[in-house]
């Protein structure tokens, strides 16, 4: 049954929380186990937030190494030993959750692991804000944004008309839009204003305040 009322879809790294520190140290053990020692000065942000295939494809390229399945798996791996927990919640989620509870029916859309968010938010205390946590799952199905949205929507039921996307990344937005769902970038994340642009955000909130106010 549809829900009377209207959905927000939430982004979990770099959206609720800023879970960078967790994810590219055990990108970096991931690295070391296959022989490979990043530089400790490297940026590892635009590896934070896309399908970590993805992501450890990127990383592995410039040592020539296509071993991508088994270094995802080595990250899990470390991410799963302790990397998990290195987050903190961004100041302001807590006050958005609870101003949005009873106004939306709010799901997690993550490309993290669908166990892995589970574990974080409930970590966080955060869980108990989520009508449903979704993440990509061992099967692959669901690694991107696209197919993990039309999923959500299908299993929901909802309305796209009524829907909301909210995220950091260029992905989310076009995500949401390959589902013709409105999409928010947000600006505390891990992508920049001209990847949110570009990828054609519908609005842009620089701080949670600023996000509740555009889903008042």
């Amino acid at each position: 049954m549809t829900s009377p009322l209207p959905a927000l879809l939430l982004d979990l790294d770099g959206t609720l929380v800023d879970s960078r520190p967790g994810i590219t140290a055990s990108m970096r053990t991931a690295m070391h186990n296959l022989g490979h020692d990043l530089d400790p000065d490297m940026d590892l942000t635009f590896a934070v937030g896309p399908p970590i295939q993805d992501s450890m494809a990127r990383l592995l390229a410039p040592f020539g190494d296509t071993r991508v399945d088994a270094a995802a798996a080595a990250y899990r791996a470390a991410y799963a030993a302790g990397g998990i927990y290195e987050a903190e919640v961004y100041p302001g989620i807590r006050d958005l959750l609870s101003s949005l509870s009873g106004r939306y029916r709010i799901y997690l859309a993550t490309a993290k692991r669908t166990l892995f968010a589970r574990q974080v938010l409930g970590h966080f205390g955060l869980d108990g804000a989520f009508a449903g946590i979704h993440g990509s799952e061992p099967n692959g199905l669901l690694d991107h944004k696209t197919e993990l949205i039309a999923a959500i929507k299908t299993w929901h039921a909802l309305d796209p008309k009524h829907t909301t996307m909210v995220g950091d990344r260029g992905f989310d937005i076009a995500g949401a839009h390959a589902n013709h769902i409105r999409a928010i970038g947000v600006l505390w994340g891990y992508g920049t204003r001209a990847e949110l642009e570009q990828a054609g955000a519908d609005n842009l909130a620089a701080t949670p305040k600023a996000l509740a106010a555009l889903l008042a």
